[in-house]
């Protein structure tokens, strides 16, 4: 036994001599560049792991690899992927490749919508659990008018009733979010997704038949041990199973969907609004806001019924030490062996460099004390107060009775309702191309200030009587949606997602989401008091004017991310918040002559060298 160990330490020894050539000769040289950041070139190596390893060098690590991993009867395939991988510009000058593989390499850029069958049913799974996100969120927005009813929970009670409302993202905050890390560490990515869809399918038949206010502050209490888990887990699903051509645009597409649930929310308020146990006697309890929230177990149910048609996220596999099932997973949603097998490996090795930039560290410790973190951290948690705070929840929990204040009638008021879930995802839609093209940062700062009028035009139609109070508050809640959608919508999800390094980009993602979810719950459970309090007009002013401090934060203190690599990251990170704030307040009479005054100005000095 003792000669055994011994021999797979020194294999182990070997396979680590071999993968790190590039290790040893930078450690000689760290000492000859004076304050250059461990991190910089961890990073530099994430981007490519392979990057100034021989063809001998590689050919041997690929052989180690293999036999370690059990994998010989594949070898020459991962010999093929791993010089595939190295330099995957130049696959036309790699002479191990056939002809076929070499079509299906240039077919990943010119029809990078041609996948395998399973890759478009991986995106109809998560598909379905965004839409379950988004029906658990605006199923509330029709039943609340009627539930209050039958429960007694007068207008006095606003305490009370936006507890209610908001029992699901205060369990998320405090511990559906939490919950997020364990659960992937042991069911992995679709044991995650089906625990939490299980859930919000109970939880459904438990709103559902609630019969007292109690028992439904319990039920919904209980969703939220669904809707923070999902919300971190389904993107990072998807990314991790797609190919990088197509990657981005799935990963958002959780957005659009979401969306369309929460537009689904709507169309249930608007199709039960009517029912009752006996119709003939208005009198009985009310059947239509049990069919509201009962109708959110639908989509849950088909999602559990889907989960384990598709492979499990092929690197949680890889984690698990179980390659011949992520080779296995691969091979089902990429369009050829070779591709399955590049990116086995190129995975491997970039697990390898992210185990070691955790070696050793205390990673909540690394996630406050380390600068570029904390800026990363804070810019997260920026763009996800700023997702509650611009008031988009009031307008999907509220809008109904919203609606019903400006004197819609409760039928107009929910059918009125369901027109902002429309305008929500369908202006949900352009986003999967402006994001990558105009950017997280301007995007806000465009969309911030058009959030803040919408809601300021809102909220002073209230002052206005008769017919016209109908239409300008239904204008300005339409424009408001048609704003957000592109804007605050997709940008807080996307930007925490690659803001943090990662080695601790699971924390800084539980971190992100438990701030949403947290404010989310004190802006449902608060608006309701705050429309007592203030009126209607005070309260989408309170609102407005956090869509204003909104600009002004974006524009002096939030970093651009968009198209920026690892190392890229770590640069506009590293610099100060004050300076990137006295540089956009230096550059503000630049702005002026250029796009006010149209003048001839020089270029400006730009705030990071990225060369």
């Amino acid at each position: 036994m003792a000669g055994i160990k011994a021999e797979d330490e020194e294999r182990t020894q070997t396979r680590l001599e071999i993968a790190s050539p590039a290790l040893s000769s930078h450690e000689s040289t760290k000492e000859q560049v004076p304050g250059e950041p461990a991190l910089t070139y961890l990073n530099a190596k994430l981007k490519n792991p392979l990057h100034g390893f021989t063809k001998d060098e590689l050919m041997a690590d690929v052989a180690l690899f293999a036999e370690e991993k059990s994998l010989q009867d594949i070898l020459p395939m991962l010999k093929k992927g791993a010089l595939l991988a190295q330099n995957p510009k130049l696959f036309e000058k790699i002479s191990e490749l056939d002809e076929t593989e070499r079509e299906w390499l240039r077919k990943e850029k010119t029809h990078r919508w041609q996948q395998p069958w399973m890759m478009y049913f991986m995106t109809i799974l998560c598909a379905g659990s965004a839409i379950v996100q988004g029906m658990d969120q605006t199923a509330v927005n029709g039943a609340q008018i009627f539930y209050f009813d039958e429960f007694g929970i007068g207008e006095d009670q606003v305490w009370l009733r936006g507890l209610l409302n908001g029992a699901p993202y205060l369990c998320s905050a405090l511990i559906g979010c939490w919950t997020t890390k364990p659960l992937n560490y042991y069911f992995g990515r679709r044991g995650c997704i089906w625990i939490s869809c299980v859930i919000s399918f109970v939880t459904g038949i438990w709103m559902a038949s609630a019969n007292t206010w109690w028992n439904l502050l319990l039920a919904r209490f209980g969703l939220g041990l669904a809707v923070g888990a999902k919300s971190s887990t389904t993107p990072v699903y998807a990314a991790e199973c797609a190919p990088t051509a197509i990657r981005g645009a799935l990963t958002m597409m959780w957005q659009m969907w979401t969306a369309f649930g929460i537009m689904l929310g709507f169309v249930v308020s608007v199709a039960f609004q009517n029912v009752r146990y006996d119709a003939a006697n208005p009198q009985t309890p009310y059947w239509n806001w049990r069919l509201m929230l009962g109708s959110t177990s639908i989509p849950p149910f088909f999602v559990c019924m889907m989960v384990y048609l598709v492979p499990e996220s092929p690197r949680w596999y890889m984690t698990k030490n179980r390659y011949r099932k992520a080779y296995e997973a691969l091979a089902r949603f990429r369009n050829c062996q070779l591709m399955a097998a590049r990116d086995l490996y190129y995975i491997h090795k970039s697990l390898q460099i992210e185990d070691e930039m955790r070696a050793g560290k205390n990673l909540w410790k690394e996630f406050f004390a380390v600068p570029r973190n904390r800026r990363a951290a804070q810019s997260s948690f920026f763009v996800m107060f700023m997702q509650q705070f611009c008031g988009v929840n009031v307008i999907a929990y509220y809008s109904t009775q919203i609606f019903i204040d400006a004197n819609f009638s409760r039928s107009n008021a929910l059918l009125v309702s369901l027109g902002t879930g429309i305008v929500n995802w369908l202006f949900a839609i352009p986003a999967i191309y402006t994001i990558d093209t105009f950017g997280r940062r301007n995007l806000l700062l465009t969309t911030f200030p058009l959030m803040g009028l919408c809601l300021l035009f809102t909220g002073f139609s209230f002052f206005i009587e008769g017919q016209a109070r109908l239409a300008c508050v239904a204008t300005g809640i339409y424009l408001f949606m048609a704003v957000y959608s592109p804007g605050e919508g997709p940008v807080p999800f996307t930007y925490s997602a690659e803001a943090f390094p990662l080695y601790i980009r699971e924390y800084g993602m539980a971190f992100a989401t438990a701030t949403t979810w947290g404010f989310n719950f004190i802006l449902s459970l608060t608006w309701p008091a705050l429309v007592k309090a203030f009126t209607t007009q005070g309260a989408f002013g309170w609102y407005a004017a956090w869509n204003f401090f909104g600009w002004a934060y974006a524009y002096f203190a939030l970093q651009e991310t968009k198209e920026l690599s690892l190392e890229e990251l770590d640069t506009i990170f590293s610099v100060r918040v004050r300076d990137h704030a006295r540089y956009y307040y230096e550059s503000l009479p630049w702005y002026l002559n250029k796009y006010i005054l149209r003048g001839d100005v020089e270029p400006r000095k730009p705030l990071y060298d990225l060369e």
